[in-house]
């Protein structure tokens, strides 16, 4: 089968097409032909090195890839063969170097659900990822109906799907982005938005939006502790990752969400996109053996939406 390898830790060009062998069915697992996968910024980051040590003894060459959305080859509990459907690898947990950059994965029934007619394979594999991360996180959060809740980074993928997500709560959003995308940010949900700049202009603008501070924080923009004095005491900042969090402080529960398959979770969310009810963006589509050009565009800061392989 065709697959895109990191040949070695370094840049997109360590990205290369190459052929292996289709995985054989084993137990626990089902085969899923691949037709759409996207590229995270993890992805970027494992190519790049970065968990080069935590991933040891796992070395080059391996294939890249947490999302996709394909078709079932093998019968899944409530799942007949023929199904379409989306997930994502957890691929660090896993630690096999078998990634979504390919024709064929296996994968345990857990991540899977069904893509409702509705949903495309190429706006399916944009979700699984991003929105169970923005959902996790809003499951930290755990503010009552009507809190006040910050969401940065709400320009990027993750964040988008939390400022859905939060007002589909009933929180009281305020996005902290790009200028340029205020007007859209509020039409998702958003109550106020802030642009991006230094600290003191940004939490000057949160405060004109909630002059006692705000209840809550989803850090998706990993900004941290210059974001606590927005934050009330006795509030929440939940950051999107573990590596990036503030020190706690006026009893401030701080915690980090990481994304963790949830198949029931992810139905919900294919459903609510196929209802229209909840918004996703493909930036662009490239073909599977053009994934050093996604990467580039991704450092780049190619935005908005996510960049997907078609396979």
């Amino acid at each position: 089968m065709r697959v895109v390898e990191v040949s070695a830790y370094g840049g997109p060009e360590v990205l290369r097409s190459a052929r292996r062998p289709e995985p054989d069915p084993a137990p626990g697992r089902v085969r899923v032909r691949l037709r759409a996968a996207s590229v995270n910024q993890a992805d970027l980051a494992i190519r790049s090195g970065r968990f080069a040590a935590a991933l040891d003894p796992l070395a080059p060459p391996f294939v890249l890839g947490y999302d996709f959305a394909g078709t079932l080859l093998d019968p899944a509990p409530g799942l007949p063969v023929g199904t379409r459907v989306a997930g994502f690898v957890p691929w660090v947990a896993e630690r096999t170097g078998q990634g979504t950059y390919a024709e064929m994965v296996l994968a345990d029934p857990e991540w899977l659900a069904p893509i409702p007619d509705e949903v495309d394979f190429t706006a399916a594999a944009s979700l699984p990822l991003s929105a169970l991360t923005a959902a996790q996180a809003l499951d930290l959060v755990a503010l009552p109906e009507g809190s006040t809740l910050l969401v940065t980074g709400a320009s990027g993928v993750v964040g988008r799907f939390a400022v859905q997500l939060a007002a589909r709560a009933g929180y009281r959003v305020i996005a902290l982005g790009e200028a340029d995308d205020a007007s859209e940010l509020r039409v998702l949900g958003a109550e106020g938005t802030v642009g991006r700049g230094p600290s003191e202009t940004v939490n000057a603008a949160v405060r004109g939006f909630a002059p006692d501070g705000v209840d809550g924080v989803f850090d998706a923009a990993l900004i941290a502790e210059p974001l606590l004095p927005v934050v009330k005491d006795g509030g929440v900042f939940v950051s999107a990752t573990p590596e990036r969090m503030p020190s706690a402080e006026r009893d401030i529960r701080v915690d980090a969400v990481a994304g963790h398959p949830d198949a029931a979770r992810l139905k919900e969310l294919l459903e609510l996109v196929a209802a229209g009810g909840l918004a996703t963006r493909v930036a662009d589509v490239l073909p599977l053996e053009e994934a050093a050009e996604a990467h580039r565009r991704v450092e780049a800061g190619h935005r908005p939406g996510r960049l997907v392989l078609m396979i």
